[in-house]
């Protein structure tokens, strides 16, 4: 399922950009998105909260609580549970593994969505789930504001819920023509490659 949100709209936010880029998943891309900088605005982030909130909705989807992953899911996450008036919190990076952030804990049995910025690959995501699992929460969906992964749901079976989809080519280190062409690469995401 996707809802309204454009790459034209992400673009004149600055959030998509274009040249030569080495993704935190560690592919390489001529295309990058920065959705904090769509979510700087505040009527945007809350614009897309609801957007997601409406395409949960949508799928029957009613969770208990929201929970993204530091840094880039934050404000998304916040929003989206803002707007479905459950609870949020957010998990963390600490010493290279994911962990839930210092005083925050999940009901056995909780009712969980897993918002996040961006999926290419799925594996912040997948840390998320994990960490959500082992305490003993039930993650029931996920939704983000772009789903770049080139597939129609990378998390199947479980639901998942983005508003953009896009099919921008990504490639391992070693095949990509970018590189061949030696154009500078740039690794701008929070996440060490």
């Amino acid at each position: 399922m996707t809802t309204s949100l454009t790459l034209d709209e992400l673009t004149a936010a600055g959030a998509h950009r274009t040249g030569h880029f080495r993704l935190s998943s560690g592919l390489h891309s001529g295309d990058y998105l920065q959705c904090a900088l769509y979510l700087a605005d505040p009527r945007r982030a809350e614009r897309a909260g609801h957007l997601i909130a409406g395409g949960l909705r949508g799928a029957g989807i009613r969770p208990e609580l929201v929970v993204s992953p530091a840094l880039g899911g934050v404000i998304i996450g916040h929003e989206t549970a803002r707007a479905l008036g459950a609870p949020f919190l957010f998990t963390e990076r600490v010493d290279g593994r994911m962990t839930l952030r210092r005083g925050f804990a999940i009901g056995p049995g909780q009712r969980i969505v897993v918002v996040e910025d961006v999926v290419t690959t799925g594996k912040s995501t997948r840390e998320v789930v994990a960490v959500l699992e082992q305490s003993g929460g039930l993650v029931i969906a996920m939704a983000s504001i772009v789903n770049r992964s080139g597939q129609d749901n990378p998390f199947a079976p479980i639901p998942f819920i983005p508003l953009l989809s896009v099919a921008f080519p990504t490639w391992p280190p070693e095949e990509c023509p970018l590189c061949r062409e030696g154009k500078p690469i740039e690794k701008p995401g929070s996440r060490p490659v």
